[in-house]
């Protein structure tokens, strides 16, 4: 009998491998990162204002029916969230002030308590040089010192030069001022074009599939990112207030500022809690002497959070709102590479939006699948 000239059959078909991507899609992914970082000073402008227009829509619609103009529910909303963050901004400025002015004199402070606490630990080290050399000289009697005298403390390190960073301080204010006007004129114009934008999405998708497709994005996209602001604005501010009494109880210096700055802060999953961290320990070591007050401001921060994390954050997302950890460090990381403060502000944002396009389409259902918890 002839043997079979036939190759054999290969033990897996090749249609269950995963296809690397190609050379194509890796140039183009490159190429939009390029793009995000090169325009930077327009893209960030046009990403706030579309998570502000997400989450003021629906009070324009609420206005809307009750038979207003899209324009002037848009002007009605706009002005009040104007209002109330002017008030906000008032209401904290002459702490922010005050806290600014105690800056040079808290660096000093620092610096000494940092040089006092390293003379102390190079003392420790000595005598345990001495313990396993007991034929050496005593450490309290170093060559040079008659007496066995201490050698001269050196002198304090001056403070920085507060003019610099003035001057940096004033600059960047104008830069956020001017593009917080940005923001705010971009959203304004949004929320008064009504749904222009999203209808004309529509009507230039060829099948009725992809209208469908892009109707269900567009609405589960706002609906999900609002949410999810919401959510952590109401959770951030209950911490704020949890962390604000727990330092007003251990006397810790400006805890309604400090407790302003948690909710600002935890607003940047895992890089807004480990800043806050390190100024609280640098804010106690300025402010009290022993060691057991000095890491009780970081410590109960770290308490309370730690609490808000796996008791309150899972009952208030929900599950539909839950992003799967790794996922966000990384995205954190690589939009505060990107974008720095603001890039790192919207990563869960924009994540939670791909996740919810990755739901629809199924093209991305792979990073959806990783984005979700």
């Amino acid at each position: 009998m002839a043997r079979s000239t036939e190759p054999d059959a290969p033990t897996a078909p090749a249609r269950n491998r995963t296809p690397l991507p190609s050379a194509r899609t890796v140039t183009a992914t490159v190429l939009v990162i390029g793009l995000l970082y090169a325009g930077r000073e327009f893209v960030i402008p046009v990403a706030l204002a579309a998570l502000l227009t997400a989450l003021l829509r629906p009070a324009v619609r609420w206005l809307e029916h009750r038979r207003l103009p899209t324009a002037l529910g848009a002007t009605i909303v706009m002005v009040l969230t104007i209002s109330i963050l002017a008030g906000v901004v008032w209401g904290f400025s002459v702490p922010v002030q005050g806290w600014a002015e105690k800056i040079p004199q808290s660096v000093t402070a620092a610096q000494a308590k940092l040089a006092q606490l390293r003379r102390s630990m190079q003392q420790v080290t000595k005598v345990a040089e001495q313990l396993q050399n007991p034929g050496q000289q005593p450490v309290g009697a170093p060559a040079g010192a008659p007496g066995g005298g201490q050698p001269a403390p050196p002198p304090a390190a001056p403070a920085p030069p507060v003019a610099g960073y003035v001057a940096r301080a004033l600059g960047t204010t104008t830069s956020f001022i001017m593009g917080m006007i940005e923001v705010l004129l971009l959203c304004w114009l949004a929320l008064a074009s009504g749904d222009l934008f999203y209808e004309k999405l529509l009507r230039v998708l060829p099948r009725a599939a992809d209208k469908r497709v892009a109707a269900k994005v567009a609405s589960d996209s706002e609906r999900v990112v609002g949410s999810y602001v919401l959510a952590s604005a109401l959770i951030n501010a209950c911490q704020a207030v949890a962390v604000g009494l727990a330092l007003w109880l251990i006397k810790m210096p400006d805890p309604v500022l400090w407790a302003m700055a948690c909710f600002v802060l935890e607003f940047i999953p895992y890089l807004g809690g480990t800043l806050m961290v390190g100024l609280l320990a640098i804010a106690g070591l300025t402010t009290f002497d022993s060691p057991g007050h000095i890491l009780a401001a970081p410590g109960a921060y770290l308490t309370i959070t730690t609490l808000q994390n796996n008791l309150v954050s899972p009952l208030v997302y929900g599950h539909r709102l839950r992003l799967n950890p790794v996922a966000v460090l990384v995205a954190v990381m690589f939009w505060w590479t990107l974008w720095g403060v603001a890039g790192a502000f919207l990563a869960v944002p924009i994540i939670a939006a791909l996740s919810v396009i990755g739901r629809h389409v199924p093209e991305m259902r792979p990073l959806s699948e990783f984005l979700s918890d």
